[in-house]
C-alpha cells in the first residue's frame, strides 16, 4: 500500500523516496541524517578550517615533491569540480586536470573546461571513450530496465582518476563531491553503488554479450589496492574551506568565462536527458529534490524558491527538452516508439544481476571494526 503523499516541512524531499519517514513536525529523516553526519563540516569555525586546510595543503606538497602533479583532479565542465582544480592553484598545488569524454558532452561543457585549463595554465588529460562501445553497454543498460544508466560513466571516471594517479605517482586525488551542495544522501532506490564493476560486465553480458574492451572500469578490489596499498586518497577538498556554489559561479564567470548550467550535472547531454527526463517519467525519481533540499539545509537556497522550481519541467523551456529528446534519438539509433516501450517497461533491481555489493559491505564491516 502506497503512503499517503508528504513533503518535509524543513527540505522538499517527499514521499517519491520510498524509505522516508517524517518525525511529529514533518521533518524527514534525509534532512535530520544530513545534519547529523554533515553540520560540523558545514558551519565549522573559519580558524579551524583554515588550519585544516593548511594543513592538508602542505601535505600534498611534501607527498608531490620531486613529481610533475602533486594531485589529480576529475573535471567535468560543472561548478563543483571547477571550483576545486581554482582553488588547487590558488592554494599553490601543482594538479592534473582529468576529464572523460564519454560522447555526450556538451560545446559549453567543453568550453568551460578549455577556458578553465588555459587561464590556470594546467595540464589537461582527457579520456576518450570508445564511442559504439559505450553505446551498445549504454544499451544493455536500458535493455536490463535498472536505474542507473550513469553508473557506466561514473565508474568509468573512477578508473581513469585512479590510473592517472597510479600513472603519474600521485597520492591526492581531489573530488568536486562535498557536504555544502551535495551532502544529503540519494534514496538508495534512485542509483547504485560506483564501484560495481562486476554489475555492469554481468548486464553487459546478460543484454547483447557486450565485450568490454576499452571501457576503464573499477571494482572494490581495485578500489583497496589503491587506498589501501598504493595508498591513492580520495579526499573531498571543498570540505576544507568555506564553500558556497553561487559565490564559486560568479567567480568562476568573472574570471575565467564560465558559463552555468540550469541544473547540477547538466553539462552532459545525456544527464540532463536522464535526470530531466528519464529518471522522473520512468522511475518517478526528481533529482533536483535532493540537490535543493542539501542547498536549503546548508543555508544557500530557500525552501520557498525550491519549491517554486519544482513546479516547472527540470530543463530551461520545454523547446530544450523537445532538442534533447531528438539529439538522444538520434545518437542511441532509437524511434520514439522504442523510447515509449522503455518508458512504460517495469523497473529492474540492479541486484537481478551478479553484484559487488555484498563484498563492499562485508569489507566496510571489517574495516570499521578494526578502526574501532
Amino acid at each position: 500500500m502506497s503512503k499517503p503523499y508528504q513533503m518535509c516541512t524543513r527540505c522538499v524531499m517527499d514521499t517519491s523516496a520510498g524509505d522516508i519517514q517524517f518525525d511529529a513536525q514533518g521533518v524527514c529523516n534525509y534532512c535530520t541524517t544530513f545534519l547529523q553526519h554533515s553540520g560540523h563540516i558545514i558551519h565549522a569555525e573559519p580558524a579551524e578550517r583554515q588550519s585544516q586546510l593548511n594543513a592538508f595543503v602542505e601535505r600534498v606538497k611534501r607527498d608531490g615533491q620531486g613529481k610533475r602533479y602533486d594531485c589529480v583532479v576529475g573535471v567535468s565542465g560543472g561548478v563543483d569540480s571547477s571550483w576545486v582544480l581554482v582553488r588547487a592553484v590558488e592554494l599553490g598545488l601543482r594538479p592534473l586536470a582529468v576529464h572523460m569524454d564519454n560522447g555526450w558532452n556538451s560545446e559549453l561543457a567543453q568550453n568551460n573546461i578549455a577556458n578553465l585549463v588555459q587561464g590556470l595554465g594546467v595540464d589537461l588529460h582527457t579520456h576518450v571513450i570508445d564511442w559504439p562501445e559505450y553505446r551498445a553497454l549504454m544499451q544493455a543498460f536500458f535493455d536490463a530496465d535498472v536505474i542507473d544508466v550513469e553508473l557506466l560513466y561514473d565508474n568509468a571516471m573512477l578508473a581513469v582518476n585512479y590510473q592517472q594517479a597510479t600513472q603519474h605517482g600521485v597520492k591526492w586525488i581531489l573530488s568536486g563531491s562535498n557536504q555544502a551542495t551535495e551532502g544529503l544522501s540519494i534514496p538508495k532506490s534512485w542509483n547504485w553503488f560506483k564501484h560495481d564493476q562486476r554489475n555492469i560486465r554481468a548486464i553487459a553480458k546478460a543484454h547483447g554479450n557486450v565485450k568490454i574492451r576499452t571501457l576503464p572500469t573499477f571494482g572494490t578490489l581495485q578500489y583497496v589496492w589503491a587506498e589501501f596499498v598504493r595508498r591513492i586518497k580520495w579526499t573531498q577538498i571543498l570540505n576544507l574551506m568555506e564553500y558556497n556554489k553561487f559565490d564559486a559561479m560568479r567567480a568562476l564567470q568573472e574570471s575565467h568565462g564560465y558559463k552555468p548550467y540550469p541544473y547540477k550535472h547538466y553539462e552532459s547531454i545525456f544527464t540532463r536527458f536522464y535526470q530531466g527526463y528519464l529518471l522522473p517519467q520512468k522511475f518517478g525519481a526528481d533529482k533536483r529534490r535532493v540537490h535543493f533540499s542539501t542547498l536549503i539545509v546548508a543555508g544557500q537556497m530557500t525552501r520557498e524558491a525550491a519549491i517554486q522550481d519544482l513546479e516547472n519541467i527540470p530543463y530551461p523551456s520545454q523547446a530544450d527538452l523537445d532538442n534533447d529528446r531528438q539529439y538522444f534519438l538520434k545518437k542511441m539509433g532509437w524511434t520514439e516508439a522504442q523510447l515509449q516501450d522503455y518508458l512504460s517497461r517495469p523497473e529492474r533491481p540492479h541486484t537481478a544481476y551478479p553484484s559487488e555489493i555484498k563484498l563492499w559491505n562485508l569489507l566496510k564491516d571489517i574495516y570499521l571494526r578494526f578502526r574501532r
